[in-house]
């Protein structure tokens, strides 16, 4: 793993591919960290494409970020951009997932300019942030001590794989110690629980509901990879922001939940390499 001191604290990354390659970006979710991404950045890699996936300071990361930095969701957005400006990343192909879809769509609300083309999977946006039950672990979080009471159960692989936590997110089983390092730091950590409490008191639920007024204006080409039988991102959801964007193409993914790259990271690489298409890699 690779790190990089930024003014909120250290996030720490996984890179590949050449150093000229176009820049792609991984926005992970709510108590997870970068091996949501499975191999999909290294297929990029692959063809040419610098991939980097950071795990981002949304509870599974295992450095406490900084005492008082702005960890609220678009505090994140703003340390995904100082992420970028550190190391002066441009034309950046952003993917988000979940909670690091509003990170990335709050990204260009906040400043788009070193976004060059954006890919969603099942994720937050507009009133939908988040779904049900989620909301109500977004409050709970907001007081440590109560939320770690609360958490502990996920020390259980049976109760962190069954719709209680990991379950209804993914079809495919995880690796028990894959989804025990996503709570481990939480778990384990009480300064990355302050920093979830931050986040989660920064949280008002009505970030999004006006972004369609910022999405509208990103004339970038966008992919939005959907999984429809998704039980908490629907698909109307989806055709929405493909509604939204000025040039937006939407794929569904049969057979996948929110995690669409835990359940189909071939089909997901796949398509986003065919989609980039002859713009191909930045030579």
């Amino acid at each position: 793993m690779e790190q990089i001191d930024l003014p909120a604290g250290t996030v720490h990354y996984r890179v590949h591919g050449p150093e000229d390659g176009r820049p792609v970006v991984f926005v992970h979710g709510f108590l997870i960290d970068h091996s949501l991404w499975m191999d999909v950045p290294q297929r990029l890699a692959e063809a040419g494409y610098r991939t980097y996936a950071p795990t981002w300071p949304l509870g599974a990361h295992t450095t406490a970020m900084e005492a008082g930095a702005d960890l609220s969701p678009r505090g994140v957005a703003r340390v995904v951009i100082s992420f970028l400006e550190a190391l002066d990343l441009t034309d950046v192909l952003l993917v988000g997932s979940d909670t690091g879809g509003a990170v990335s769509q709050l990204v260009l609300g906040e400043d788009p300019s070193r976004i060059g083309r954006l890919a969603l999977t099942n994720c937050d946006a507009f009133d939908t942030f988040p779904p049900f039950p989620f909301d109500v672990l977004f409050r709970v979080s907001r007081h440590p001590v109560a939320a770690n009471a609360a958490l502990q159960s996920m020390r259980s692989t049976f109760l962190r794989h069954s719709r209680l936590g990991f379950g209804g997110l993914v079809v495919r089983h995880p690796d028990p110690a894959e989804s025990r390092a996503w709570v481990e730091p939480y778990l384990t950590d009480e300064d990355v629980r302050r920093d979830v409490a931050v986040f989660a008191r920064g949280w008002t639920g009505k970030e999004l509901t006006g972004a369609a007024s910022w999405l509208s204006r990103f004339e970038k080409p966008v992919l939005i990879c959907w999984a429809p039988e998704d039980p908490y991102f629907k698909l109307p959801l989806a055709k929405r922001l493909a509604e939204t964007f000025p040039d937006a193409t939407l794929v569904e993914f049969p057979g996948a939940r929110t995690f669409v790259s835990l359940d189909q990271p071939d089909r997901l690489a796949a398509e986003i390499l065919a989609w980039l298409g002859r713009a191909g890699p930045r030579k």
